[in-house]
This record gives structure tokens, C-alpha cells and sequence, in this order.
């Protein structure tokens, strides 16, 4: 068994759920995004980051706007939608109770 392999299989799978959550706290560019999931020992590489990011606005999950920068090139400020509101409260309900059947499993 290739134990990193199913780890990050985990994490991936809580990816949008995380992505939502650090959104509704206030909109963010995609460094932004990758540095608190960095901080929070979801490490995710911008290969994977970009193409959820698109399939959530898709969605109408999240809507963006640019910025421009005095530091750079215009920014991409990613914040969720009213629908991605309603998804996240959903995937935290599911979260949680997929969370407690897991710990009540491996105790």
C-alpha cells in the first residue's frame, strides 16, 4: 500500500469543501488560497488549485473579479456565490457526519 498515495487521495477529496470555507471568511487571489491551505498542512500544488478553482466558478459556486497590481500583473479575486453558500452549508453537514462515522470507526 502506498500510504502518501491515499493520503493525498484524502485530502483531495475535501478540497472544494475547504476551498468554499476559506472563501466565505472573505475573497481571496489564488496565492492567498494555497498559503492558508499551505498553513493549515493542506498542502495543494497551483496544477491542482487552478482547474478546481474553474470548475467551482463553472459551477457558480464562485464569481471573480480583477485587481490590478502595483506589483505585477492584474490579480484574480476569487469569492463565493450565494449558491456556493448553500453547498458549503451542505458539505459541512455531510463533512461532519462522515467525520464522526470515521472517529466513532477508529477508536
Amino acid at each position: 500500500m502506498n500510504i502518501e498515495n491515499t493520503k493525498a487521495q484524502m485530502r483531495k477529496g475535501i478540497l472544494e469543501l475547504c476551498i468554499l470555507a476559506i472563501l466565505k471568511q472573505r475573497e481571496r487571489y489564488p496565492s492567498e488560497i494555497l498559503e492558508t491551505l499551505k498553513d493549515t498542512e493542506l498542502i495543494v500544488v497551483e496544477g491542482t488549485l487552478y482547474p478546481l478553482l474553474t470548475r467551482l466558478k463553472n459551477e457558480g459556486l464562485l464569481t471573480y473579479r480583477w485587481e490590478e497590481s502595483s506589483s505585477g500583473p492584474p490579480r484574480k479575486y476569487y469569492s463565493i456565490s450565494d449558491k456556493g453558500i448553500e453547498v458549503l452549508d451542505e458539505l459541512k453537514t455531510s463533512w461532519s457526519t462522515l467525520a464522526d462515522s470515521v472517529n466513532n470507526l477508529i477508536k
